[in-house]
């Protein structure tokens, strides 16, 4: 597939970089992903990947855009309260690069869902969507970015489980739900911490579909945002998993 003059003008500033040139930024016009969730983290993520030329992107979200979603949900104005979320931020995608394919489901993700993206894209807000999409990344052999910001604290890593062997999947992570967990609208986060991980979530995702250096896989990038600090933890793939142990 080769680029349009339009496109090596967009695109020249990924092209100057020897990890992605040419080549790299033609797999991006070709690479298809699906976004789960279009709010705080699918919306930063899903405009860097479209910046970046990914010819097809997949978002699925069934919510509504609220008021107090517009203190860290950058991707919406106060004009589209009430609005579907995805059809909102696929507008935005589309307003960027018309070339762009984006798809929009606006359903409820949950076990028996069917995203169609070579890579899914975790950027949901509870726990039952990320086992769903877990498996469904296990089982189909797809690799899944996975990303996720409360308070001041965010964390992004990658799940290969079906693609790489001896690689942690999310369940490997967190087991169980988390006694402790709290509804999304219970608590509190900054809004630029949200932008940091959703951008993360997107550099990952250009890293597997370029080629380019090292992604998140078995490792969690885990972002302090009051501190200033970020640092890097191993994960190891759990033996007696239930999604990937049996592997």
């Amino acid at each position: 597939m080769s680029l349009t003059p339009e496109e090596l003008d967009r695109h020249r500033r990924h092209i100057l970089l020897k990890e992605i040139g040419g080549p790299g930024v033609q797999k991006l016009r070709a690479a298809h992903v699906s976004i789960i969730g279009a709010g705080a983290l699918g919306g930063p993520c899903a405009l860097y990947l479209a910046a970046a030329g990914v010819g097809k992107i997949e978002l699925w979200d069934d919510d509504r855009v609220e008021r107090s979603n517009l203190q860290r949900q950058i991707q919406f104005t106060d004009e589209e309260i009430g609005a579907l979320k995805a059809k909102g931020l696929a507008a935005r995608l589309r307003g960027m690069d018309p070339s762009l394919n984006v798809e929009v489901k606006t359903e409820r993700f949950g076990e028996g869902a069917a995203p169609a993206g070579d890579i899914l894209i975790d950027a949901s807000d509870n726990f039952p969507t990320r086992y769903a999409l877990n498996r469904l990344a296990h089982e189909t052999g797809r690799v899944m970015v996975h990303g996720a910001a409360a308070g001041w604290n965010g964390q992004v890593s990658v799940f290969a489980s079906g693609v790489q062997a001896d690689a942690p999947c999310y369940r490997c992570w967190v087991p169980e739900t988390p006694p402790d967990a709290e509804a999304c609208d219970e608590v509190g986060v900054v809004g630029a911490l949200t932008g940091m991980t959703g951008s993360a979530m997107a550099m990952e995702a250009v890293k597997l579909i370029t080629g380019a250096g090292r992604p998140l896989i078995g490792r969690v990038l885990l972002i302090n945002g009051l501190g200033g600090e970020s640092r890097t933890v191993m994960l190891r793939r759990d033996k007696a998993c239930a999604v990937c142990g049996a592997r």
